[in-house]
């Protein structure tokens, strides 16, 4: 079975997020269950593309509108990642160092929409010269999600049409929404298909994809029930296409997410050699931001957004420290700048309790996950959540918000066979009421250490995913 992925990002090639790690895990995943695994994706100006090795395997060119362009298909030789990677190499479409904002300016670039189209466009021109065409499609969220109309809408792609088709919906806030007249620059449309772009009176990918879709999957089982009634607009469309709809929850990819081998960590230890290891590791931590070891360390990764609960932070922290609750807290990440800068000022005013890092650092935060005692996540909206995991994975027990896949991955201490802490509603008083949880199992270290060994047996892996998205393939196929 040929599966190509189509993605705008690939963990380690060139990563903003989520999106990334389940395109860097899944073929792989998927290749040592015996399926043939490709992920295509933009070639990008950055140093990973360009410290390897490269392959031109195609090149032609094709129509955008009434502008034609050159592309070439370029083959990383080697299959580091254990699949093959091929990039669309757009000239000064797709060879930038950014891949949604400049990298110099900090700003999205103007022509978002063509560098999305231009993608889409020529990995479908290149798989139409196959002699066999592959048996499934997989599109990652908008940016690839007009491949299903373009397959089965335009004169250009006909014969392509018996191709099965995924959307899989990473984050169904962003859909890819535009005014109508970018329909002009697709090509030819067959009678009575132009009105599957219309969205509303807006030209929107996703809801074209979500219609003309074989299969549509989202990151977790709660989350696809949640876009039923928040999905920006979209969720009368979710209801109505409920049929072809499923969660699959995310994994992880444990030979990259592992304290044993991390390369990125200064200690490593397993699940039998987890107290010294982690004790190790939070002293490093707590060295580095000034922080009491001998409290619970409770640490924040990740974009400081509002979706990802982030705007919760300062009053929180300031709350439960002012309280006199007996916790360290971390904050690592970037995002909106006024929580910047509150959390900057927040370092000043609670020098010993409080401490955070405004960057985007992938070893720093390895090494949180690594020295923590728990990880706190009150997300607004998480369609599956990567964090939890990788904090399990670190012998890091997580503290969530009951929403998306938290509320599936994540099993309240409360219930049988828990191992986390989950509050409900996104308020002061939960979040507050969940830390000093926290802290009452933290203060009973014989729960405490047990709890953290069993958080580090638990699978969490690609494997029973992997193995559920090739039973979907097949019913395709079949």
């Amino acid at each position: 079975m040929n599966i190509i992925h189509l993605s705008f990002e690939c963990y380690p090639v060139a990563k903003t997020g989520g999106l990334a790690d389940v395109v860097g895990s899944l073929p792989k995943y998927q290749k040592a269950l015996g399926a043939d695994a490709w992920v295509v994706m933009p070639r990008y100006n950055n140093e990973w593309i360009n410290e390897r090795n490269i392959q031109v395997v195609h090149a032609a060119s094709t129509w955008m509108g009434n502008q034609m362009f050159h592309f070439e298909i370029h083959k990383v030789e080697g299959d580091e990642l254990g699949f093959p990677l091929y990039l669309v190499h757009v000239p000064g479409r797709l060879d930038r160092k950014g891949i949604y904002v400049d990298a110099d300016s900090g700003y999205g670039f103007w022509d978002e929409f063509e560098r999305y189209l231009s993608f889409q466009l020529a990995a479908l021109e290149w798989i139409r010269t196959f002699s066999t065409y592959p048996d499934v499609l997989h599109c990652h969220d908008h940016h690839t999600a007009l491949v299903p109309f373009l397959i089965t809408a335009t004169d250009t792609f006909t014969g392509m049409e018996k191709i099965p088709t995924i959307v899989t919906i990473h984050n169904g806030e962003y859909h890819g929404n535009y005014d109508m007249g970018k329909a002009d620059l697709i090509p030819s449309v067959k009678p009575g298909q132009r009105g599957f772009l219309d969205w509303g009176g807006r030209f929107n990918s996703l809801s074209a994809g979500i219609r003309k879709a074989w299969k549509v999957t989202t990151v977790s089982q709660t989350y696809m029930d949640e876009l039923q009634d928040s999905a920006g607009g979209l969720e009368g469309l979710l209801r109505a296409e409920r049929g072809k709809c499923t969660g699959i929850i995310n994994g992880i990819d444990d030979e990259v997410w592992n304290p044993k081998t991390d390369h990125m960590l200064e200690y490593h230890y397993n699940a039998r050699t987890v107290e010294s290891g982690k004790d190790k590791s939070k002293r490093l931590i707590c060295d580095y931001f000034n922080l009491n070891t001998n409290y619970p360390l409770i640490a924040f990764i990740g974009r400081l957004v509002k979706e990802k609960g982030a705007d919760l932070l300062p009053s929180v922290i300031s709350e439960f420290i002012e309280q006199g609750g007996r916790a360290s807290f971390v904050v690592l990440g970037t995002g909106d700048h006024w929580l910047q800068e509150r959390l900057r000022m927040m370092s000043a005013e609670y020098t010993g309790f409080f401490d955070s890092s405004i960057q985007y650092n992938e070893t720093l935060s390895r090494r949180i996950y690594a020295g923590s005692d728990f990880i706190f996540m009150p997300s607004r909206v998480e369609p599956c959540g990567l964090n939890q995991m990788y904090a399990m994975r670190y012998g890091t027990i997580p503290i969530v918000r009951e929403v998306g896949g938290l509320k599936d991955s994540v099993r309240d201490i409360g219930e049988e066979g828990g191992y986390g802490i989950r509050f409900r509603h996104f308020t002061l008083e939960d979040a507050i009421h969940a830390l000093y949880r926290a802290t009452d199992l933290f203060e009973d270290q014989k729960a405490f250490k047990a709890n953290r060994k069993k958080i580090m047996g638990l699978d969490y892996t690609w494997n029973r995913s992997a193995q559920t998205y090739l039973d979907l393939y097949k019913e395709l196929i079949n």
